[in-house]
């Protein structure tokens, strides 16, 4: 499973990787999660702000942070 956080390195930036990286510990699921912060490669996906999530070349939320359980739930449809 490959996982992007989009954003330039700011705290909810940084607060979204921690929150992914904590739903992949929990849910026991192999992943590669990386933090994007070009900003050419950012604007490749249709977002208006960040930080956004990406799952498997899945745009899942941009322009907020969203609760651990959100993460929790598409991590799971990702891997079905």
């Amino acid at each position: 499973m490959e996982i992007k956080i989009l954003g330039s390195g700011c705290a909810k930036c940084k607060k979204l990787e921690e929150l992914a990286r904590e739903a992949v510990h929990e849910l026991g699921v192999q992943a590669n999660v990386t933090h994007v912060t070009d900003m050419n490669a950012i604007m490749a996906y249709p977002i208006l702000s960040t930080p956004a999530l990406v799952i498997n070349e899945q745009l899942k939320t941009s322009g907020r942070l969203p609760r651990k359980e959100e993460i929790v739930i598409w991590l799971k449809e990702a891997t079905n």
